[in-house]
């Protein structure tokens, strides 16, 4: 094989790889359940400084 067609096999192999991580990046991330929002409301949390 000449030296463009490795190249290529490589770039896919790796552009293949970060994809599958990705995914399964976001996998793990969404098992972990629903996300709480940030607090809207910081009076309460900020009430004992006043």
């Amino acid at each position: 094989m000449d030296r463009s067609k490795v190249v290529a096999i490589v770039t896919g192999a790796i552009s293949l790889l970060l994809a599958i991580a990705y995914l399964v990046l976001v996998q793990l991330l969404d098992f972990r359940g629903e996300m709480l929002p940030a607090p809207q409301d910081l009076s309460t949390l900020m009430g004992w400084y006043g």
